[in-house]
């Protein structure tokens, strides 16, 4: 089947031509998502910066890094919140909404951990987090297109 037919639907292509372009969401909630996925994920890096220096003998700086962790998961809640306006009423994908959500699931696992002092789930837990955080912010930037 090729494009022209009149039974074709490739909803990730946008034929010029076609009276059908795929919307783009609004400029200021593309840049919204990336503010606070570029903030989450700064919290996220500065989180395992102060684990590390606690680790190191700095004893001071575990109250600093509990600090961080609740404006860090306060940001992924803007970003959740963000995500949700960008699929409705932004018309964009959903599936930033649920990665939000499964990053709350994450981190929220990740503070029980640390709280219970369990080091040997809470560090790879924390490298995930980071990781899927890169990934997400990353798709912020180079994918993401808003409507001009």
């Amino acid at each position: 089947m090729t494009s022209s037919d009149p039974g074709s639907s490739d909803p990730g292509s946008s034929d010029p031509g076609s009276s059908e372009a795929v919307p783009r969401p609004p400029g200021w909630i593309v840049w919204s998502l990336r503010v606070t996925a570029t903030g989450h994920l700064t919290g996220v890096l500065v989180q395992a910066a102060l684990a590390g220096l606690f680790v190191t003998g700095d004893v001071d700086l575990l109250a600093w890094h509990r600090d961080n962790a609740g404006y860090t998961h306060a940001l992924l809640y803007a970003q959740v919140v963000t995500a949700v306006l960008l699929w409705r009423p932004g018309r964009g994908p959903g599936w930033p909404a649920l990665a939000g959500l499964g990053l709350v699931v994450l981190e929220t696992a990740q503070v029980g951990l640390g709280q219970a002092r369990i080091i040997a789930g809470h560090f790879p837990l924390g490298m995930a987090v980071f990781g899927l955080s890169a990934v997400f912010t990353a798709w912020t930037w180079r994918t993401l297109r808003g409507a001009a």
